[in-house]
């Protein structure tokens, strides 16, 4: 299976500007591709991975990615599917975002392997010294308005009155089509690819190439990320899903795709995981004879965390989900740990309290707020349906002690199976 027919498989080519002919040239030997990033923030997210993946497929069946950092075209904003201007980022902002994203990118393509290294560019670097006139004569002359209003990223935002669109982001896509004429003429650069979105902006730059190098050059699109009901991939209800553990914990990125709909998570084991089709049709029909054991959901999940975060992380946000469900706390990192109790209602305890004989756990639960009173405490415990640091207790005299803490600071408290709180020692 060539990289096209795989790509065709898991529903990642939505368009492309020839794909016979590319198909042609791709069975002669390798090609050099790149895809953009813009550096609109210090990490990429969730909705980069299909177009981050692609170049690592690509890349493994032999062919030559250049991973290109918009330090040019993020200071000016891409309009595509945007209903209004981005905030413009000074120099340093978009340095100091590029930076933090060429870490991220070493997870996902080689940049030492011999035979094709993947290479990182920034089109600051060829866009900086060319003065306005230079650009305006030697760009802007050979792509006519008349194209550039008939882009739907252009058109959707000029049939808004009060939105609009400024000149900088109208100009964008001359910036990007500068880029693949550039990366053709320096690398010999055959193939651009992305989203659907930037299906415009990859045309202008096939079209800028073809006339001033008289080369062919393609461009490819894959389906823009999202759900069965049509909204983005990517976002929960506390916001964007990010690559970087210290803006998405890796336990919290675990959990988003352990919780994605059945609907969904066959399509997402495809575009996102490098599992090849007999173990993914394995996990469909698990999925359709048993969906409560969510099968597919922890395979997507791992296969994530893994490729994101490391296997180490991995085990960690496994040991934490695991918490959660009444899990053993030994051997949960306090990274870990926190992650868990984030969601949990936290509630400050004097340390003093709980030297030498410590506070009645009966008190510790009206604290907690996990009982009303003593009383309903006292029941509770009875029942057998209160835990500390997830051992069930017995004894309604308990008296949590120092040595309950756990990381020297916390206690987990629970009642039933999934209602918690912590008590935090300072």
């Amino acid at each position: 299976m060539n990289i096209l027919e795989e790509l065709r498989w898991r529903g990642l080519l939505a368009d492309c500007t020839d794909a016979d002919a590319l198909t042609q040239r791709i069975a002669q030997g390798p090609v050099t591709l790149y895809c953009g990033f813009d550096p609109t923030a210090d990490s990429l997210h969730v909705g980069n991975l299909v177009p981050l993946l692609a170049l690592r497929r690509f890349q493994q069946q032999g062919h030559h990615p250049i991973v290109l950092a918009g330090g040019a075209t993020g200071m000016v904003g891409d309009p595509s599917g945007k209903s209004a201007e981005r905030n413009l980022q000074t120099p340093a902002q978009v340095e100091h975002n590029i930076a933090s994203i060429r870490t991220q990118l070493t997870k996902f393509l080689d940049f030492d392997v011999a035979a094709n290294p993947a290479r990182l560019v920034n089109n600051h670097d060829w866009t900086a010294p060319i003065s306005i006139l230079e650009f305006l004569r030697d760009v802007g002359k050979h792509i006519t308005v008349n194209s550039m209003i008939a882009k739907d990223s252009v058109r959707s935002r000029m049939e808004d009155r009060d939105a609009g669109i400024s000149y900088t982001e109208f100009s964008y896509m001359l910036l990007q089509g500068f880029d693949f004429y550039h990366l053709r003429k320096t690398y010999n650069c055959e193939l651009q690819i992305g989203a659907t979105d930037q299906w415009g902006n990859i045309t202008v730059g096939t079209e800028l190439t073809r006339k001033k190098l008289g080369a062919t050059v393609w461009g490819l699109v894959f389906p823009l990320l999202t759900k069965a009901d049509g909204s983005k991939y990517g976002k929960t209800a506390t916001g964007t899903v990010w690559l970087d553990p210290k803006r998405t914990s890796p336990y919290r990125f675990y959990q988003f795709f352990v919780n994605a709909d059945d609907a969904d998570v066959v399509k997402l084991l495809k575009t996102l995981t490098f599992l090849p089709a007999d173990e993914i049709a394995t996990l469909e029909r698990e999925l359709a004879a048993n969906p409560g054991a969510r099968a597919a959901q922890k395979a997507l999940a791992k296969e994530m965390t893994a490729l994101v975060h490391g296997p180490e992380r991995l085990a960690g946000a496994i040991k934490a989900s695991e918490v959660l469900f009444g899990g053993s706390l030994d051997g949960l990192s306090e990274e870990d740990f926190q992650d868990v109790i984030a969601e949990a209602p936290n509630k400050d305890l004097a340390a003093a309290q709980l030297a030498a004989t410590g506070t009645p756990l009966l008190d510790l639960l009206v604290l907690s707020g996990l009982a009303t009173s003593k009383g309903q405490a006292r029941k509770d415990v009875e029942g057998g349906g209160i835990y500390v640091n997830n051992v069930r207790v017995a004894e309604v005299t308990r008296a949590v002690t120092a040595a309950d803490l756990r990381f020297g600071r916390y206690i987990l408290l629970r009642k039933g199976k999934r209602t918690y709180a912590v008590l935090t020692a300072r």
